[in-house]
């Protein structure tokens, strides 16, 4: 399998490929950016550490490296600048995505080759590729809620000195404000998390405020997240490579699950070699119920706004 990850100079991208490179799974990798030089040494690194991982090709070069990739995964993005408002740097990255879509129809792609959008903001910009690219809806994936799911994991167990692996929880509907926690489901060591030994509502609040808050938190104190990312990306890429069929909080254009349409956001979504398999409406309280729904009209709003203005610049 061949994935190529646009912005693959970049923190994020280079932490995707380097996440693919050590899971031995993906054939070969090839990175693109606009700093053709960056791409250049990031690949170089990784070309370095390839004795002791797995006979992969690390290559970069242009968008003609598109045209035959299984997979296609976007992170180029652009960061706030200082008393930028949100919807300034949506419309920023909106235009750069833009032109990235074009450049991808521009070189070609396989018509079974899968869209992996990472880019933010992730549902809005899903959304917009579903749009532009002539590929059937369940080929667009973004990465969605899967990294917010797993540092809410990963905090649960910090606070309750488990393994990682021992907690199961979910994030669902946007990566970002409107978020929903998944508490109906949640569990720790096989026990639902409210019958754990100091687990309580307050503690609830305050681990899902810290999840929410974990990227701003991590761009505060090393520049940007990298890690935890680059993995996200390697779990729903390992799913599609090995057609495995996980169930993963990924974003996708919804078509009536939880009665919600055409707006991508995250829910219980089967990931496989085609994409997206089948999305689960998975028992949920009514009041998570309702926060997901509230999650599509907040990214409506949002999306209407961006395709009004793609609209008008086409």
């Amino acid at each position: 399998m061949k994935v190529s990850i646009i912005g693959g100079g970049g923190l994020v991208g280079s932490c995707a490929g380097f996440a693919l490179q050590t899971g031995g799974i993906v054939r070969t990798i090839a990175l693109l950016d606009v700093n053709a030089e960056l791409a250049a040494g990031q690949a170089l690194d990784m070309l370095h550490g390839g004795p002791s991982t797995a006979d992969q090709q690390i290559v970069t070069g242009g968008y003609e490296q598109v045209s035959d990739s299984d997979v296609i995964c976007i992170t180029a993005g652009l960061r706030r600048k200082p008393d930028e408002s949100r919807l300034d740097l949506i419309n920023r990255n909106v235009d750069l995505f833009t032109s990235i879509l074009g450049e991808i129809r521009k070189a070609g792609y396989r018509k079974d080759a899968i869209v992996l959008v990472v880019s933010n903001p992730v549902d809005v910009l899903t959304y917009l590729a579903a749009k532009m690219l002539d590929l059937p809806l369940g080929q667009i994936i973004g990465l969605g809620t899967q990294l917010d799911t797993i540092r809410f994991r990963a905090l649960i167990a910090q606070q309750l000195k488990l393994a990682p692996t021992q907690v199961a929880a979910l994030i669902l509907g946007e990566h970002g404000d409107s978020m929903v926690p998944v508490w109906s489901s949640a569990t720790a060591a096989g026990l639902p998390l409210e019958k754990y030994t100091g687990w309580s509502t307050n503690l609830a609040n305050e681990l899902f405020t810290r999840t929410k808050g974990s990227g701003a938190e991590v761009i505060k104190k090393k520049g940007g997240a990298g890690f935890a990312v680059g993995i996200a990306i390697r779990d729903v890429i390992h799913s599609i490579a090995l057609d495995q069929n996980r169930v993963l909080p990924v974003s996708s254009v919804q078509q009536g699950c939880y009665d919600i349409r055409d707006v991508a956001l995250s829910v219980p979504t089967v990931v496989g070699r085609r994409g997206v398999v089948a999305t689960h409406e998975i028992d949920l309280w009514p009041k998570e119920v309702q926060g997901l729904r509230k999650s599509g009209q907040v990214l409506r709003q949002t999306i209407d706004a961006v395709m009004a203005r793609v609209g008008a610049k086409a």
